[in-house]
């Protein structure tokens, strides 16, 4: 289901983990390698298109919460003001939000805008996963060095994650996958991943 306003949202009371993300960085698409499912969650070959929080039920037990793509250029300054709106009452006052992955792209430095959204997650007091996308456009001996970047241009704690993770190829989806059960857990939930 689509939300823009809190009377949208899920009333089940079942636990979510939201994924956050500049737009065209791969979250309906993880969302759809998470699942192993082609089409679940749809892609967009617009960029900035998404501008709903979308809830995707997963075995009656969970949420996956994409939230609208940011940083797109060719969106006009009161859709974002608006986008602003949807987001912090979203992340300010859902109980049922357990974590907040942010993803950004493993071959460039995270933009100012994942800095900002970052610094958002942790004002909300979530933990906060970095998923690095499209780990497949770079060989496996430079994720180190890429993700070094990315730790320090996001200022991240020590002990915070990141994970590398390609969709196409399905690297770090089982990682991701414990992750996701081990901050379902942290909140008492228990799920089961076939």
């Amino acid at each position: 289901m689509s939300a823009v306003k809190q009377s949208q949202y899920p009333v089940d009371g079942l636990p979510e983990i939201a994924l956050a993300g500049r737009s065209n960085v791969g979250k309906s698409s993880l969302t759809n390698a998470l699942l192993n499912r082609r089409n679940f969650a749809r892609t967009s070959s617009t960029p900035g298109k998404t501008r709903t929080i979308n809830f995707y039920l997963i075995n009656k037990e969970f949420f996956f919460v994409d939230l609208p793509g940011y940083g797109y250029a060719k969106v006009a300054k009161s859709e974002k003001d608006k986008w602003g709106e949807i987001m912090e009452r979203y992340l300010s006052d859902r109980d049922e939000l357990c974590a907040i992955f942010l993803l950004v792209d493993i071959r460039h430095e995270p933009t100012n805008d994942d800095k900002m959204m970052y610094d958002w997650i942790k004002h909300f007091g979530y933990d906060c996963v970095v998923i690095a996308t499209k780990a497949d456009k770079i060989s496996r001996g430079q994720y180190q060095k890429h993700m070094s970047i990315i730790r320090k241009k996001l200022q991240m704690e020590k002990d915070e994650k990141i994970i590398p993770v390609s969709s196409s190829k399905k690297t770090g989806i089982e990682e991701l996958w414990n992750t996701i059960v081990e901050q379902y857990q942290k909140y008492g939930y228990e799920i089961t991943v076939d």
